[in-house]
């Protein structure tokens, strides 16, 4: 009987971690706006605006690598104070970016400080988040990764709008500050969750891996190859669907950039249903999905004659499987290594969304042209599809070692 309030009083504190986690999401996610200013960026600094765009490759890696450092803080300072570390970093990246006046001081500013910021808040706020819903997983990360798109969308009309009305260097202070606030409000609602039980369940125990002992297993590495290709593609094709559009499908400037519109609401809806479906059926199989949708996407980009519809139709499927799988990760790790090593767990798999983000431009700077990182990508798809299709969940040696007494 008395164990009633303590109840109330948890689910209270989880609520509340989400609602947190959901703002900060949103404001975290903001970062993806970046394409609006490398045109002004550009003029300013008088530099071609490739050279620009590269300080946004910098930011996926800064975020890539904070991402994996940041269950270290949360250990040490816990949850809530390295949100709000994350925050105020973040409107310091933003204020050096709009007195920037040259490449390298844009690249260590928006780059390395905003991409450090935005890492170290992402994935540690949604890992705690997550492991407050053990029995929710896939829906709790649809809705804090919805956020953090959801977020790049909003911050799309916000950015928009002040640019609009103040200069670029006002707009970056001000965006900075506002993504400060935010990320600052959402901390104060979250705590830090508590430790799984390995006792209650004992298909659970089996599998509380830390990352030490993760890294020794095939399965930790088939996981990150899947991750790697997923986001090669994902990142790729978003990157340059515009360009695709013009290029090779002969599209008008005006048509092309509907692709835009599209990846996000096909990326947002990836996270959505597939996020939902993981709680339903084997998270595993949900990437095979996934990887299937993207096979289908990357086939039409590379073996049709596009026109309008076909282009809008591949683009659309590699979003849509670029969002579900990023939704679905952060729980399928847990499912394999256990959810108290989590982020740390997961922070090193996460690592291939910077690598992703940078191999794709690269190999299509070396070897010009689509079609050659179309056909790596379709290659690295179909053995990610089969690794999937492959992967057993791993057991730890000990059991195996005390069937082989009992037996």
């Amino acid at each position: 009987m008395s164990t009633h309030p303590v109840s109330t009083s948890v689910n209270r504190t989880r609520w509340l971690t989400l609602f947190g986690t959901i703002i900060t999401q949103f404001a975290l996610g903001s970062v993806y706006t970046w394409s609006l200013f490398n045109g002004q960026l550009s003029h300013k600094l008088e530099a071609p605006v490739s050279q620009v765009a590269f300080s946004f490759g910098l930011l996926s890696l800064g975020l890539a690598i904070a991402s994996s450092l940041a269950g270290k803080l949360q250990e040490r300072f816990g949850v809530r104070n390295v949100t709000i570390g994350a925050g105020l970093l973040m409107a310091v990246g933003f204020y050096m970016t709009a007195h920037a006046n040259n490449l390298f001081m844009l690249y260590l500013s928006a780059g390395v400080l905003v991409g450090l910021a935005d890492g170290a808040g992402y994935l540690m706020t949604l890992s705690n988040c997550v492991k407050w819903f053990p029995e929710r997983k896939g829906l709790i990360s649809a809705c804090a990764i919805g956020a953090y798109g959801l977020g790049s969308l909003g911050f799309k009309f916000i950015c928009g709008f002040l640019l609009s009305v103040y200069s670029l260097e006002s707009t970056f202070m001000i965006w900075g500050a506002l993504a400060m606030v935010m990320i600052m409000i959402g901390a104060l609602f979250m705590q830090d969750a508590p430790k799984q039980k390995s006792s209650a369940q004992g298909s659970n125990s089996a599998r509380d891996f830390s990352l030490a002992e993760a890294i020794r297993l095939p399965q930790y590495w088939m996981l990150a190859l899947m991750f790697l290709t997923a986001c090669m593609s994902g990142l790729y094709v978003i990157g340059v669907a515009k360009d695709i559009g013009e290029g090779m499908v002969h599209l008008s400037t005006q048509t092309a950039a509907n692709a835009v519109t599209i990846i996000a609401v096909a990326n947002l809806s990836g996270r959505l249903i597939l996020g939902v479906m993981s709680d339903k059926m084997a998270r595993i199989r949900v990437i095979t999905l996934a990887q299937m949708v993207s096979l289908v996407g990357m086939g039409i980009l590379l073996f049709t004659q596009m026109n309008e519809t076909t282009f809008f139709l591949s683009i659309a499927c590699v979003a849509f499987s670029f969002g579900g799988t990023i939704t679905v990760y952060p729980s399928l790790v847990s499912d394999f290594f256990g959810l108290n090593n989590l982020t740390r767990n997961y922070g090193l798999i996460y690592l291939g969304f910077g690598i992703g983000s940078v191999l794709g431009s690269l190999i299509a700077s070396l070897f010009g042209g689509f079609t050659v990182t179309f056909s790596l990508i379709m290659a690295l798809l179909v053995i990610s599809l089969i690794m999937s299709a492959t992967i057993r969940l791993p057991h730890r040696q000990e059991e195996d070692e005390k069937a082989l007494q009992h037996a």
